[in-house]
Order: structure tokens, then sequence, then C-alpha cells
């Protein structure tokens, strides 16, 4: 049975003072979980991995629960396949990404059971400064750089501790990273 090639998105990893960990630490924990071809990518939490289990649900809960034990502090994941990333990706807004000296292109990616409903039902904005489309199980997020701590949009991620949040920049390098490791496999 081939392995299927995973990216984990770690929520809050070395974010402030919170969830800290240096990565090879964090690459031999997953390597004793027994996944294989375990990468780490910058220094937010995200892990590239290989592994048999074709349940998601059941990937998530041991990582959870391992990553929880060793942290001493409740961690939650979003875990991708490539094609799921691929299609993030390629479903953005138009033009998303393109002004980066004047916006903040941010991706949120919504850890089950939470959908993009219930967040859009209270959902607050600033009129012509932030924009937050909704996509399949992710937000698109733009805002005006200069004005990140005035957004409401921050308050979001506060507020549900089951988002975690990639530039988009980091999200189109950690699909290049996937499409690398499945050239690699062939």
């Amino acid at each position: 049975m081939e392995k299927i090639d995973y990216l984990v998105l770690i929520r809050g990893m070395n974010a402030g003072s919170k969830n800290v960990i240096k990565m090879d630490k964090l690459k031999e924990i997953f390597v004793n979980m027994d996944f294989s071809d375990v990468e780490t990518y910058i220094q937010t939490g995200n892990v590239f991995l290989k592994d048999n289990e074709n349940d998601v649900l059941k990937l998530t809960e041991k990582i959870e629960e391992t990553l929880s034990k060793k942290i001493k502090n409740e961690i939650k994941v979003v875990i991708v396949k490539i094609n799921e990333l691929k299609n993030i990706i390629k479903n953005a807004p138009n033009e998303f990404g393109e002004e980066n000296d004047k916006y903040k292109y941010d991706i949120m990616f919504l850890i089950k059971p939470l959908k993009t409903k219930e967040i859009m039902k209270g959902l607050r904005i600033i009129e012509n400064e932030d924009e937050i489309l909704e996509g399949k199980n992710v937000f698109y997020v733009k805002r005006f750089s200069k004005k990140l701590t005035g957004s409401y949009i921050a308050q979001i991620v506060n507020k549900w501790s089951n988002i975690t949040v990639r530039n988009f920049k980091i999200t189109k390098e950690l699909y290049e990273l996937m499409l690398r490791r499945k050239e690699n496999m062939k």
C-alpha cells in the first residue's frame, strides 16, 4: 500500500511565548509516532509526513493527543492532502496575493468540526479595509498592511480556537514543497 503524503498545520506553534518548540524536536516527535519522510518547514508548525492511514480524523486525533502530551498544552491541527491544498490556491479570489506591498493576504484554515457558516454569522469587518471571502473549509483574508492592528479579523483567530492561519505566500510555498515531495516519490 502506497503511503499518503500529508501536510500538518499546527495551530499557534511558536506564536509568541505559546507552544514554543524547536523544529528538530518537533520532527523527532513525529518520527517517534512512526510517520515516515517527516520534514518541518519554518518555525510556525508546518510538518510534512507520509503514512498509510487514510482516515484523516484518526490521524488528527493521534497527532493532537501526542503533541498535547509532549508540549503540555492543548494542540489543534489541520491535515491537508496535496489536492486539497492545490484547490485552496486555485480557488483563491482573482488578484489575491498580487499587491503584497499594500495588503496582507492570509488563508484561515478551519479545524473540524468548525464550519465557515458559523464564523460568517458573527463576522465584523471594516468596510473598504478588510476583505474576507468564504472558501471550502478556509477563508481568504485581505487586509491593509498598515492597518493590521485595527482589523477585526485578528479577533476571529482569538475567538475561535479552531482556526490556524498561514500567509498566502507561505501556503503556495507549502504546496510547491508537496509537489517536490511527490516528484521524489516517483
